[in-house]
């Protein structure tokens, strides 16, 4: 085969069906082998980084590893936000560049540029392929890197030269193996039964949970929801954990963090045993790393060693894959008769009750002015029973997301968690619309923030994939104007935009349907019409321009000097912020 025609077999024999990118001379050999063919579909974007989210978002929503195609130069470098954004959320992604012909590399051709140096730090792996015999087994081992372990991003670069070249082609090994690469599944036994003795004996347990739950895959949220149903613990999440546990679940404390519930940062706080599963202790969820949960003893699984101990401290590391140690500890459980401390467990159930009756998501409603928590509430009862995959863009918007709208499965929600990528959300949409056209795909959306990769509207009408853009349009860059509102004495530094599009004529000229609604008695309606339309939707839900997004523990604080709305006042926030906190923002 040619090295070109490699690549289409390759993705054929991996399982891909569908491919995000964008032409370019580096990868016409590519491009050809497509048109020739009919197993992979192509799905042709706007800009390489809505090539990366799309692929990303159809990653998340299936389970299966995102493809992105890009020539070299731009095309490589348009691409690093998507890998990084990747990177930090763990996203299989397979990320195949074109590449100036090998006897060009290092002379400043055209359009060239070091794809493996500037990709490195975003990616778990990449290769540059010199030799076309060696192309088929770098994109199997590509497709094995990013999808086994610790999920996440991975680049070959193949140079134009070897895409004509002409060798031998090798189907993908039936059990891949790797002698550098040996991700660890199942954790050692001793450390299985030191956490079953730890957590039978706690009296304040919480269990904390993250995005690695949700990317073992679904056998893992089903042994989650065993195990918390077993012991009756309290279960909060990370913004990217949110589906594994339902939020219906009568264990379910809501997302926890900087924008989390007053009841989960507070039963954090207060814990005397902590299970950490899949998650990374980043600083959004920790606060003040010396006063993050100071009287409990941890419990960390993890498939990622460089994970454990990194930014937490901990007592008992147990390194593997959700699901294997999920399996394995709740065997564990059943076989010691592990029975937990049922008059305890009541009084911090009890403790926990009375912080949740503070109603900390309450806001003031408004028959005037529809309430970015409203409209969020209302779309949630609109699409509740109905499959629907919910992505977000970045900001206020983001975590209203998260703290209104429920989820009860896993891997229907996608959102940018680690990198906080504005421009993630339209292009995830799309993405999770391609792979699954018969269920419902919305983006909540800021004004702002659906700006930064609104020409990918183009790629939905092409393609007809049917994302509903749902903008909660407050003029504003929110979060940015939150804090510049709370900690820069209201100096509202260009957080306003002042030149917004009509959204509803955009989507027009882009082929797509445009709805307005700025009164809450006809926002159910509004969306009733943006869910029927066969089509793209902008929807410009006109919001309270000036709402801010609470809880919120403070940069730097610890959780339990979370701020709840009818606390934060300017001059409640500046007592709780010091000057060194000020600057650092």
């Amino acid at each position: 085969m040619t090295g070109a025609e490699m690549v289409v077999q390759a993705l054929i024999d991996n399982g891909v069906t569908d491919i995000f990118g964008y032409p370019g001379g580096a990868v016409l050999p590519i491009y050809d082998e497509i048109f020739q063919q009919s197993e992979v579909r192509h799905v042709l974007v706007r800009h390489e980084q809505g090539a990366g989210h799309a692929a990303e978002g159809y990653a998340r929503s299936t389970g299966k590893t995102g493809v992105m195609l890009v020539t070299s130069g731009p095309g490589a470098t348009n691409a690093v936000t998507a890998l990084q954004d990747a990177l930090m959320d763990s996203i299989p992604l397979v990320c195949i560049s074109g590449q100036v012909p090998t006897t060009l590399i290092g002379s400043d051709a055209f359009q060239e540029c070091d794809t493996v140096g500037i990709t490195r730090p975003c990616t778990k792996h990449n290769w540059l392929v010199k030799d076309v015999n060696d192309l088929s087994r770098i994109l199997h081992e590509a497709f094995h890197v990013a999808r086994t372990g610790r999920p996440g991003p991975v680049v070959v670069d193949v140079p134009k030269d070897v895409q004509f070249a002409t060798g031998m082609y090798s189907p993908p090994p039936p059990s891949q193996t790797h002698e550098s690469y040996r991700p660890k599944l199942s954790a050692e036994p001793e450390r299985i039964a030191a956490a079953v003795a730890l957590l039978a004996g706690a009296k304040r347990p919480m269990i904390y949970s993250g995005g690695g739950v949700v990317n073992s895959g679904p056998e893992a949220s089903r042994l989650l929801r065993e195990f918390v149903g077993m012991t009756g613990f309290p279960i909060t999440s990370t913004l990217m954990g949110l589906g594994a546990y339902p939020a219906s679940g009568k264990s379910w404390m809501g997302m926890l963090g900087m924008h989390g519930t007053y009841e989960a940062n507070l039963a954090m706080h207060g814990c005397d045993v902590m299970l950490c599963i899949g998650a990374r202790f980043d600083d959004r969820i920790t606060g003040r790393l010396d006063a993050f949960s100071p009287g409990s003893k941890k419990i960390h699984i993890d498939i990622d060693p460089s994970s454990i101990n990194k930014n937490v401290r901990v007592d008992l590391p147990i390194i593997g894959d959700v699901a294997h140690v999920l399996k394995d500890l709740v065997a564990a459980w059943k076989e010691a008769g592990a029975v937990v401390d049922r008059e305890a467990l009541a009084e911090w159930w009890a403790e926990i009750e009375t912080w949740r009756a503070r109603d900390c998501l309450a806001y003031r409603p408004s028959e005037d002015v529809i309430m970015p928590q409203y409209a969020v509430q209302r779309l949630y009862e609109a699409t509740r029973g109905r499959e629907t995959y919910i992505s977000t863009e970045v900001g206020q918007h983001q975590m209203w997301a998260a703290q209104f709208y429920g989820f009860e499965e896993p891997n229907h929600w996608l959102t940018s968690g680690g990198l906080g990528t504005m421009g993630y959300g339209l292009p995830a949409a799309i993405g999770a619309a391609i792979a699954h056209p018969d269920a419902l795909s919305v983006c909540i959306a800021g004004d702002a923030s659906v700006l930064m990769n609104m020409q990918e509207m183009s790629t939905a009408v092409q393609h007809r994939a049917n994302a509903k853009i749902f903008i909660l349009n407050n003029q504003y860059m929110g979060m940015v104007r939150q804090w510049q509102q709370l900690l820069h004495g209201n100096r509202l530094s260009h957080s306003y935009t002042e030149a917004l599009p009509d959204f509803v004529k955009l989507a027009e000229a882009y082929g797509a349907v445009g709805l307005r609604c700025d009164k809450p008695r006809d926002l159910d309606d509004a969306i009733a019409e943006m869910l029927d339309v066969d089509a793209p939707v902008l929807f410009d839900c006109r919001v309270a321009n000036l709402a801010n997004c609470f809880p919120m523990i403070p940069s730097g604080k610890a959780h339990n000097e979370i701020l709840l709305p009818e606390e934060a006042t300017d001059e409640a926030v500046a007592k709780a912020i010091d000057a060194k906190d000020r600057v650092l923002v």
